[in-house]
């Protein structure tokens, strides 16, 4: 498995996109973020997205340069319609759009419908933490197809259905929920299955409905498991609540569209902290709670305990000095895309 300086991924990444017909502006977001999900250690949110994203363009399912279009807006609140734009492209807009609402009425509430993969989703919450404010993101894919079986069903119903919050702190790591209300995100198990590697168990169900620890059942019409192993109830009722507020409440709907588009909803909640308190005392008391936790003694099997955040930050830092790994699957196809359009230079 190849390791790759990140700076070495972000250039051929932007190349491929502009090669693609996408905007050098729009070719950097997406890069930015999927090069961040990489350093993070969130691979399947990174560059492994790069060939899907540049078949989706061929197939008319991402529009680069697509119009962003604010809708129903009142001071504190908006609609946004992406018009199958880039979801790093339109979820950013989005977002500074709710900031500026939180910043101006100390909140802001903005759903987003019609527009590609957002990729990492805690990149969006974190615009907001670095402000001073709380940031709150949930995501559904629409009616895209889906991946994840309701509490005791065999068959796939619901989305990964994504969740993150960013709280400012005055901690260096940042204080970060981003999590799937699935058992693990779907792209981890496209990076399980292109490494070869078994998956654990309570992740998946093949497509009889029995639990499997091979990735390759996923791609064979299997199903993935709500968050919470034996109490998965809780991860198939916060999947119901994301996907109400995320698909349901913008206008996507519900269900799987015969025609296949990725579609992914989004709702965006960012607010002013200081609207409670200081916001000095409130960051340094989330980084005094975040030690406090810290300090807790380690389990038997654990060395230390980690406050929401932390690990992926210390992930980021290491991956800055030795690089990004990238599976030998995921890296001949950049060779090959690379190749194909001329761009050897930048391998």
């Amino acid at each position: 498995m190849p390791v790759v300086r990140p700076e070495r991924l972000h250039p051929l990444a932007v190349a491929l996109y502009e090669h693609a017909g996408v905007s050098a502006g729009d070719a950097r977001v997406v890069a930015d973020h999927q090069i961040d999900a990489n350093l993070a250690g969130h691979d399947s949110h990174g560059i492994h997205l790069l060939p899907t994203y540049l078949d989706r363009i061929g197939k008319g399912h991402i529009v680069p340069g697509a119009p962003i279009e604010v809708l129903d807006e009142t001071p504190t609140t908006a609609r946004v319609d992406g018009h199958w734009g880039f979801g790093q492209v339109v979820s950013t807009r989005a977002t500074e759009l709710a900031i500026g609402k939180a910043r101006q009425q100390r909140v802001g509430i903005v759903s987003v419908f019609r527009q590609s993969h957002v990729g990492r989703l805690g990149d969006y919450p974190l615009m907001a933490a670095r402000q001073g404010l709380v940031g709150v993101m949930m995501c559904d894919s629409g009616r895209a197809p889906k991946q994840v079986a309701p509490f005791g069903g065999r068959e796939a119903r619901l989305g990964t259905n994504p969740l993150s919050i960013a709280f400012p702190s005055d901690l260096e790591a940042p204080v970060l929920i981003d999590m799937a209300t699935s058992a693990v995100a779907g792209g981890k198990l496209l990076v399980a299955h292109a490494r070869r590697e078994p998956i654990p168990p309570g992740w998946l169900l093949d497509r009889e409905g029995r639990a499997t620890t091979n990735p390759a059942d996923f791609l064979a019409g299997g199903a993935m498991l709500p968050l919470g192993g034996p109490q998965g109830y809780k991860g198939s009722a916060l999947s119901f609540a994301v996907e109400t507020l995320a698909a349901v409440l913008p206008g996507l709907g519900f269900g799987v569209d015969p025609t296949g588009r990725h579609n992914d909803g989004a709702f965006i909640l960012v607010f002013d902290p200081g609207a409670f308190r200081p916001l000095a005392e409130f960051k340094a008391e989330v980084a005094a709670f975040a030690r406090y936790v810290k300090a807790t003694p380690p389990a038997e099997g654990f060395t230390e305990v980690l406050y929401p955040g932390e690990i992926e930050h210390r992930t980021a830092e290491r991956r800055r000095r030795e690089g990004i790994p990238v599976e030998d699957e995921t890296w001949g196809k950049l060779v090959a895309l690379a190749r194909a359009a001329g761009l050897e230079h930048l391998l």
